[in-house]
């Protein structure tokens, strides 16, 4: 788990249970993306939220999902937000 720490002090994250994060302060979590089946059963990774692309369409849910972190852990996580 990737934690980046603003100079400001602020602390960003690809949110998981690896740590407890309300130790190390206050929490607020916003979504990253929404990962859903579409009309054939394939899972699509929509990052609007977070102003990114659509991805997939994908055949397993769990390449979805990785797919999910890979993106937001290369063009949101390091970036200024």
């Amino acid at each position: 788990m990737q934690l980046i720490i603003t100079a400001e002090g602020q602390v960003r994250c690809i949110y998981a249970e690896t740590i407890d994060l309300a130790a190390i302060g206050r929490l607020q979590i916003s979504r990253g993306s929404f990962v859903e089946p579409n009309s054939a059963g394939q899972w699509i990774v929509d990052l609007s939220p977070v102003r990114g692309p659509r991805l997939g369409p994908f055949a397993q849910r769990s390449a979805a999902l990785q797919s999910e972190i890979d993106w937001l852990e290369l063009h949101w996580l390091s970036s200024d937000h």
